[in-house]
C-alpha cells in the first residue's frame, strides 16, 4: 500500500512584532519573592454562557392600513362661558376649556405671576385671586380652580 503524503498548507508571511522586554529580577531572593505572585494571578474567568439565536422576524405585510386619526374629545371643545371673574381674565365670549387654560398662561407669562425660584407656583394678583381663592396656586390645581367658573 502507497499512501500520498499531504503538501503541507502555505502559511501567510506573519508580521514582526516587536520583541517583548520583561524585567529580570536584580537578586535571586526577589526573583523567589516574585515568582509566587506570578501563581497567585486573579482566578480563571467562567465563560460566557452561549446566546440564544435571535427568533426569526416575520414578514412585514406588504401594505399596511392608514393610521386612523384620533377623534377629539367633544367635552373639551364644547365652548362654555365664564364666571364674572374668570371672564376679567380670559374675556366674554364663550371658550372650550383649552383656550381658557391657554389665555389664563398667557396672561401669567405677561404679568409675570409665575413664582420665580418654583416655577411650578403661580403668584395670583386682584383678579386671580378672585378666581382661585388663595394667594398662591400650583400649574396642576390651577385647572380644577377654573373648572367652578366654567358653565
Amino acid at each position: 500500500m502507497a499512501t500520498a503524503k499531504k503538501a503541507p498548507a502555505k502559511k501567510a508571511p506573519a508580521k514582526k512584532a516587536a520583541p517583548a522586554k520583561k524585567a529580570a529580577p536584580a537578586t535571586k531572593v526577589a526573583a523567589k519573592k516574585a515568582a509566587p505572585a506570578k501563581k497567585a494571578a486573579a482566578p480563571a474567568k467562567k465563560a460566557a454562557p452561549a446566546k440564544k439565536a435571535a427568533p426569526a422576524k416575520k414578514a412585514a405585510p406588504a401594505k399596511k392600513a392608514p393610521a386612523k386619526k384620533r377623534a377629539v374629545n367633544a367635552a373639551f371643545m364644547k365652548a362654555l362661558t365664564p364666571s364674572a371673574a374668570l371672564a376679567a381674565v380670559v374675556g366674554n365670549s364663550p371658550l372650550p376649556r383649552t383656550e381658557v387654560v391657554s389665555k389664563l398662561w398667557t396672561y401669567i407669562k405677561k404679568n409675570k405671576l409665575q413664582d420665580a425660584v418654583n416655577k411650578r407656583m403661580i403668584n395670583a394678583d386682584a383678579k386671580l385671586k378672585e378666581v382661585f381663592g388663595k394667594v398662591q396656586v400650583s400649574m396642576f390645581e390651577m385647572a380644577g380652580l377654573i373648572g367652578k367658573h366654567l358653565k
